[in-house]
Protein backbone atom coordinates (compact mmCIF):
# COMPACT_ATOMS: atom_id res chain seq x y z
CA UNK A 1 0.00 0.00 0.00
CA UNK A 2 1.60 3.33 -0.87
CA UNK A 3 1.81 6.41 1.30
CA UNK A 4 -0.94 8.12 -0.64
CA UNK A 5 -3.09 5.26 -0.51
CA UNK A 6 -3.36 5.00 3.86
CA UNK A 7 -4.30 8.37 4.48
CA UNK A 8 -7.43 8.02 1.83
CA UNK A 9 -8.23 5.03 3.58
CA UNK A 10 -7.76 6.19 7.24
CA UNK A 11 -9.82 9.64 6.23
CA UNK A 12 -12.90 7.26 4.31
CA UNK A 13 -12.98 5.05 7.43
CA UNK A 14 -13.32 8.05 9.97
CA UNK A 15 -15.68 9.74 7.59
CA UNK A 16 -18.42 6.25 7.17
CA UNK A 17 -17.78 4.47 10.19
CA UNK A 18 -19.39 6.97 12.49
CA UNK A 19 -23.31 6.86 10.75
CA UNK A 20 -24.12 3.28 10.44
CA UNK A 21 -22.33 2.19 14.01
CA UNK A 22 -24.90 4.58 15.86
CA UNK A 23 -28.33 3.71 13.70
CA UNK A 24 -28.08 0.10 13.57
CA UNK A 25 -28.84 -2.19 15.89
CA UNK A 26 -30.23 -1.81 19.94
CA UNK A 27 -27.41 -0.29 21.54
CA UNK A 28 -28.13 3.01 21.33
CA UNK A 29 -31.61 2.64 22.53
CA UNK A 30 -31.02 0.95 25.54
CA UNK A 31 -27.98 3.66 26.12
CA UNK A 32 -30.77 6.23 25.60
CA UNK A 33 -32.94 4.95 27.93
CA UNK A 34 -30.45 4.26 30.36
CA UNK A 35 -29.49 7.65 30.72
CA UNK A 36 -33.21 9.04 30.69
CA UNK A 37 -33.94 6.69 33.74
CA UNK A 38 -30.72 7.45 35.63
CA UNK A 39 -32.33 11.22 34.94
CA UNK A 40 -35.64 10.88 35.84
CA UNK A 41 -34.21 8.93 39.31
CA UNK A 42 -31.50 11.82 40.01
CA UNK A 43 -34.52 14.36 39.56
CA UNK A 44 -37.03 12.38 41.82
CA UNK A 45 -33.80 12.52 44.51
CA UNK A 46 -33.48 15.84 44.24
CA UNK A 47 -37.35 16.68 44.65
CA UNK A 48 -37.14 14.84 48.14
CA UNK A 49 -33.48 15.96 49.56
CA UNK A 50 -35.20 19.55 48.67
CA UNK A 51 -37.55 19.25 51.21
CA UNK A 52 -35.27 18.02 53.66
CA UNK A 53 -32.16 19.85 53.16
CA UNK A 54 -33.76 23.40 54.08
CA UNK A 55 -35.63 22.19 57.37
CA UNK A 56 -31.94 21.78 58.74
CA UNK A 57 -31.59 25.68 58.11
CA UNK A 58 -31.62 27.07 61.98
CA UNK A 59 -34.90 29.75 62.63
CA UNK A 60 -38.43 29.91 62.73
CA UNK A 61 -39.56 31.54 59.18
CA UNK A 62 -42.68 32.42 60.59
CA UNK A 63 -40.95 34.80 63.43
CA UNK A 64 -38.49 36.17 60.70
CA UNK A 65 -41.48 37.50 58.35
CA UNK A 66 -43.14 38.94 61.83
CA UNK A 67 -39.45 41.66 61.28
CA UNK A 68 -39.15 41.49 65.38
CA UNK A 69 -42.78 43.25 65.76
CA UNK A 70 -44.19 42.04 69.05
CA UNK A 71 -47.04 38.79 67.81
CA UNK A 72 -49.46 37.01 70.17
CA UNK A 73 -48.88 33.53 70.05
CA UNK A 74 -52.65 32.98 68.09
CA UNK A 75 -51.07 35.29 65.41
CA UNK A 76 -48.08 33.16 65.11
CA UNK A 77 -50.27 30.36 65.32
CA UNK A 78 -52.48 31.70 62.66
CA UNK A 79 -49.51 31.96 60.28
CA UNK A 80 -48.31 28.76 60.57
CA UNK A 81 -51.67 27.07 60.07
CA UNK A 82 -51.59 29.70 56.74
CA UNK A 83 -48.18 28.21 55.57
CA UNK A 84 -49.21 24.69 56.44
CA UNK A 85 -46.06 24.70 58.86
CA UNK A 86 -48.10 23.04 62.04
CA UNK A 87 -48.69 20.07 59.77
CA UNK A 88 -46.65 16.97 61.01
CA UNK A 89 -43.51 16.75 58.84
CA UNK A 90 -44.81 13.42 56.48
CA UNK A 91 -48.33 15.54 55.47
CA UNK A 92 -45.89 18.17 54.44
CA UNK A 93 -43.87 16.14 52.70
CA UNK A 94 -46.15 13.90 51.23
CA UNK A 95 -48.23 17.51 49.92
CA UNK A 96 -45.38 19.04 48.85
CA UNK A 97 -44.24 16.12 46.21
CA UNK A 98 -47.93 15.71 44.91
CA UNK A 99 -47.96 19.13 44.23
CA UNK A 100 -44.27 19.56 42.72
CA UNK A 101 -45.37 17.04 40.43
CA UNK A 102 -47.64 18.95 38.84
CA UNK A 103 -45.35 22.09 38.78
CA UNK A 104 -46.64 23.32 41.87
CA UNK A 105 -43.66 24.13 44.38
CA UNK A 106 -46.34 26.59 46.48
CA UNK A 107 -46.47 29.64 47.65
CA UNK A 108 -43.28 32.16 48.85
CA UNK A 109 -43.78 33.21 52.37
CA UNK A 110 -42.22 36.47 52.30
CA UNK A 111 -43.66 37.80 48.63
CA UNK A 112 -47.51 35.84 48.86
CA UNK A 113 -46.81 35.26 45.16
CA UNK A 114 -46.94 31.64 43.78
CA UNK A 115 -42.62 30.38 43.35
CA UNK A 116 -43.67 29.60 40.04
CA UNK A 117 -43.96 33.33 39.30
CA UNK A 118 -41.44 34.44 41.02
CA UNK A 119 -38.65 32.62 39.35
CA UNK A 120 -41.37 33.02 35.64
CA UNK A 121 -40.28 36.34 36.42
CA UNK A 122 -36.46 36.44 37.51
CA UNK A 123 -35.32 33.55 34.48
CA UNK A 124 -34.67 36.13 32.17
CA UNK A 125 -32.55 38.55 34.23
CA UNK A 126 -30.29 35.34 34.84
CA UNK A 127 -30.28 34.38 31.40
CA UNK A 128 -29.13 37.17 30.38
CA UNK A 129 -26.21 37.68 32.35
CA UNK A 130 -25.30 33.71 32.62
CA UNK A 131 -25.82 33.28 28.59
CA UNK A 132 -24.07 36.40 27.41
CA UNK A 133 -21.18 35.26 29.78
CA UNK A 134 -21.35 31.32 28.86
CA UNK A 135 -21.03 32.08 25.34
CA UNK A 136 -18.02 34.15 25.92
CA UNK A 137 -15.96 32.28 28.54
CA UNK A 138 -17.00 29.42 26.36
CA UNK A 139 -15.32 30.97 23.12
CA UNK A 140 -12.40 32.08 24.72
CA UNK A 141 -11.76 29.13 26.62
CA UNK A 142 -11.98 27.17 23.45
CA UNK A 143 -9.95 29.29 21.64
CA UNK A 144 -6.78 29.49 23.85
CA UNK A 145 -6.88 26.09 24.74
CA UNK A 146 -6.62 25.17 21.57
CA UNK A 147 -3.59 27.81 20.88
CA UNK A 148 -2.20 26.64 23.98
CA UNK A 149 -1.86 23.43 23.55
CA UNK A 150 -0.54 23.29 19.75
CA UNK A 151 2.32 25.98 20.49
CA UNK A 152 2.70 23.89 24.07
CA UNK A 153 5.53 24.91 25.72
CA UNK A 154 5.60 28.49 24.46
CA UNK A 155 5.12 32.03 26.02
CA UNK A 156 2.16 32.05 25.00
CA UNK A 157 0.96 28.61 26.64
CA UNK A 158 3.05 29.16 29.93
CA UNK A 159 0.88 33.06 29.98
CA UNK A 160 -2.42 31.59 28.98
CA UNK A 161 -2.09 28.80 31.21
CA UNK A 162 -0.82 30.77 34.16
CA UNK A 163 -2.81 33.12 34.08
CA UNK A 164 -6.32 30.93 33.48
CA UNK A 165 -5.17 28.94 36.44
CA UNK A 166 -4.68 32.45 38.71
CA UNK A 167 -8.40 33.60 37.97
CA UNK A 168 -9.97 30.27 38.27
CA UNK A 169 -8.68 30.12 41.88
CA UNK A 170 -10.09 33.26 42.85
CA UNK A 171 -13.21 33.45 44.59
CA UNK A 172 -16.12 35.55 42.17
CA UNK A 173 -17.02 38.09 44.64
CA UNK A 174 -14.06 38.93 45.81
CA UNK A 175 -13.16 39.66 41.97
CA UNK A 176 -16.52 41.60 42.19
CA UNK A 177 -16.42 43.56 44.70
CA UNK A 178 -12.57 44.66 43.51
CA UNK A 179 -14.08 45.56 40.06
CA UNK A 180 -16.29 47.56 42.05
CA UNK A 181 -14.43 48.91 43.88
CA UNK A 182 -11.80 49.53 40.80
CA UNK A 183 -14.04 50.37 38.05
CA UNK A 184 -17.67 51.82 40.06
CA UNK A 185 -16.47 53.72 42.71
CA UNK A 186 -13.43 54.91 41.12
CA UNK A 187 -9.97 54.67 42.67
CA UNK A 188 -7.13 57.51 42.69
CA UNK A 189 -6.80 59.20 39.53
CA UNK A 190 -9.43 56.63 37.83
CA UNK A 191 -12.94 57.79 37.96
CA UNK A 192 -15.52 55.09 37.95
CA UNK A 193 -17.37 53.99 35.07
CA UNK A 194 -19.75 51.17 35.81
CA UNK A 195 -22.48 51.23 38.05
CA UNK A 196 -21.95 49.52 41.29
CA UNK A 197 -25.20 47.06 41.09
CA UNK A 198 -28.32 46.81 39.78
CA UNK A 199 -29.75 45.85 36.57
CA UNK A 200 -31.02 49.10 35.21
CA UNK A 201 -30.78 53.18 36.11
CA UNK A 202 -35.13 53.45 35.41
CA UNK A 203 -36.68 56.26 33.48
CA UNK A 204 -35.09 55.30 30.19
CA UNK A 205 -37.13 53.52 27.28
CA UNK A 206 -36.13 52.25 23.97
CA UNK A 207 -32.69 51.88 22.62
CA UNK A 208 -31.81 53.95 25.95
CA UNK A 209 -32.59 51.16 27.74
CA UNK A 210 -30.83 48.66 25.99
CA UNK A 211 -28.03 50.62 26.12
CA UNK A 212 -28.53 50.90 29.78
CA UNK A 213 -28.59 47.31 30.72
CA UNK A 214 -25.58 46.63 28.68
CA UNK A 215 -24.24 49.08 30.94
CA UNK A 216 -24.75 47.52 34.28
CA UNK A 217 -24.22 43.91 32.69
CA UNK A 218 -20.71 44.89 31.99
CA UNK A 219 -18.74 43.90 35.78
CA UNK A 220 -21.03 40.83 36.37
CA UNK A 221 -19.80 39.16 32.81
CA UNK A 222 -16.34 40.32 33.08
CA UNK A 223 -16.14 38.75 37.13
CA UNK A 224 -17.86 35.44 35.67
CA UNK A 225 -15.49 35.55 32.19
CA UNK A 226 -12.74 35.94 34.09
CA UNK A 227 -13.39 33.28 36.71
CA UNK A 228 -14.65 30.60 34.48
CA UNK A 229 -12.90 30.80 31.38
CA UNK A 230 -10.20 28.86 32.99
CA UNK A 231 -11.71 25.95 33.62
CA UNK A 232 -12.61 25.68 29.51
CA UNK A 233 -9.06 26.59 28.23
CA UNK A 234 -7.43 23.72 30.83
CA UNK A 235 -9.79 21.19 29.89
CA UNK A 236 -9.40 22.21 26.27
CA UNK A 237 -5.33 22.13 26.20
CA UNK A 238 -5.11 18.74 27.98
CA UNK A 239 -7.85 16.91 25.34
CA UNK A 240 -5.99 18.32 22.36
CA UNK A 241 -2.59 17.02 24.30
CA UNK A 242 -4.01 14.18 24.52
CA UNK A 243 -4.43 13.60 20.59
CA UNK A 244 -0.96 15.20 19.42
CA UNK A 245 0.37 12.12 18.81
CA UNK A 246 -2.33 10.39 17.41
CA UNK A 247 -0.93 8.59 13.88
CA UNK A 248 -4.06 10.14 12.28
CA UNK A 249 -2.41 13.47 12.68
CA UNK A 250 0.88 12.46 11.48
CA UNK A 251 -0.64 11.07 8.69
CA UNK A 252 -2.52 13.80 7.81
CA UNK A 253 0.26 16.15 8.08
CA UNK A 254 2.41 13.38 5.46
CA UNK A 255 -0.73 14.38 3.19
CA UNK A 256 0.57 17.90 3.34
CA UNK A 257 -1.90 19.42 4.71
CA UNK A 258 -1.43 23.01 6.69
CA UNK A 259 -0.78 22.81 10.33
CA UNK A 260 -3.91 25.10 10.84
CA UNK A 261 -5.90 22.84 8.94
CA UNK A 262 -4.66 19.83 10.44
CA UNK A 263 -5.57 21.06 14.04
CA UNK A 264 -8.94 22.80 12.84
CA UNK A 265 -10.35 19.77 10.55
CA UNK A 266 -8.77 16.42 12.74
CA UNK A 267 -7.26 17.27 16.22
CA UNK A 268 -9.94 19.37 17.53
CA UNK A 269 -13.56 17.58 16.71
CA UNK A 270 -11.82 14.57 18.36
CA UNK A 271 -10.70 15.95 21.30
CA UNK A 272 -13.67 17.23 21.95
CA UNK A 273 -15.60 14.90 23.90
CA UNK A 274 -14.25 16.53 27.53
CA UNK A 275 -15.10 19.79 26.70
CA UNK A 276 -18.42 18.83 25.42
CA UNK A 277 -19.22 17.93 28.51
CA UNK A 278 -17.98 20.65 30.20
CA UNK A 279 -19.82 22.60 28.09
CA UNK A 280 -23.21 21.26 28.62
CA UNK A 281 -22.42 21.15 32.50
CA UNK A 282 -21.93 25.30 32.00
CA UNK A 283 -24.86 25.22 30.13
CA UNK A 284 -26.48 24.23 32.94
CA UNK A 285 -25.39 26.51 34.88
CA UNK A 286 -26.60 29.12 33.14
CA UNK A 287 -30.53 28.52 34.54
CA UNK A 288 -29.09 28.28 37.98
CA UNK A 289 -27.18 31.52 37.48
CA UNK A 290 -24.54 32.73 39.98
CA UNK A 291 -25.53 33.08 43.69
CA UNK A 292 -22.65 35.02 44.94
CA UNK A 293 -22.46 37.05 41.78
CA UNK A 294 -25.75 37.92 41.53
CA UNK A 295 -25.54 39.19 45.02
CA UNK A 296 -22.58 41.05 44.83
CA UNK A 297 -24.15 43.30 41.92
CA UNK A 298 -27.36 43.00 43.21
CA UNK A 299 -28.51 41.69 39.95
CA UNK A 300 -32.38 40.68 40.21
CA UNK A 301 -31.65 37.21 38.95
CA UNK A 302 -32.38 33.60 40.56
CA UNK A 303 -29.12 33.73 42.10
CA UNK A 304 -30.05 36.59 44.08
CA UNK A 305 -33.99 35.56 44.43
CA UNK A 306 -32.21 32.36 46.52
CA UNK A 307 -30.11 34.71 48.65
CA UNK A 308 -33.12 36.15 49.88
CA UNK A 309 -34.99 33.06 50.50
CA UNK A 310 -32.36 31.49 52.02
CA UNK A 311 -32.31 34.29 54.96
CA UNK A 312 -35.94 34.01 55.51
CA UNK A 313 -35.86 30.63 55.08
CA UNK A 314 -38.45 31.06 52.72
CA UNK A 315 -39.16 27.22 52.43
CA UNK A 316 -41.05 26.88 49.18
CA UNK A 317 -39.07 29.63 47.68
CA UNK A 318 -36.06 27.82 48.74
CA UNK A 319 -37.12 24.38 47.34
CA UNK A 320 -38.63 25.56 44.14
CA UNK A 321 -35.45 27.36 43.17
CA UNK A 322 -33.04 24.17 44.15
CA UNK A 323 -35.10 21.93 42.24
CA UNK A 324 -34.78 24.31 39.30
CA UNK A 325 -31.39 24.72 39.75
CA UNK A 326 -30.42 20.95 40.34
CA UNK A 327 -32.88 19.92 36.93
CA UNK A 328 -30.97 22.13 34.78
CA UNK A 329 -27.99 21.02 35.55
CA UNK A 330 -29.42 16.94 35.39
CA UNK A 331 -30.99 17.88 31.97
CA UNK A 332 -27.84 18.88 30.02
CA UNK A 333 -25.92 16.54 31.31
CA UNK A 334 -28.18 13.96 30.17
CA UNK A 335 -28.05 15.53 27.04
CA UNK A 336 -24.16 15.61 26.87
CA UNK A 337 -24.62 12.19 27.25
CA UNK A 338 -27.05 11.41 24.65
CA UNK A 339 -24.57 13.55 22.10
CA UNK A 340 -21.36 11.47 23.08
CA UNK A 341 -22.36 8.81 20.60
CA UNK A 342 -22.69 11.35 17.87
CA UNK A 343 -18.92 12.25 18.32
CA UNK A 344 -17.74 9.04 19.43
CA UNK A 345 -20.06 5.76 18.46
CA UNK A 346 -17.91 3.45 20.51
CA UNK A 347 -19.72 4.90 23.65
CA UNK A 348 -23.16 3.38 23.09
CA UNK A 349 -21.83 -0.06 22.77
Amino acid sequence: MTAEATPALVGDTQQTAPGPRVRRGSAYPRYLAGKVAGAAVSLLAVLVTSFFLFRLIPGDPVKTMTGGRQVSAGQLAAYREEFGLDLPLWRQFTDYCGKALTGDFGTSYQFRAPVVDKITEALPNTLLLTGTAFVLYTALGVFLGTRSAWRRGGLGDRFNTGLALTLYSIPSFWLGLLLIIVLSVGIGPLPGMFPTGGMESGGKEGFAYVVDVAHHLVLPVVTLVAVEYGQTLLVTRSALLDEMGSDYLTTARAKGLRDDLVRRRHAVPNALLPTVTLIFINLGRTVAGVILVETVFSWPGLGGLFYQALSVPDLPLVQGLFFVFAAAVIVMNTLADLVYPLLDPRVAR
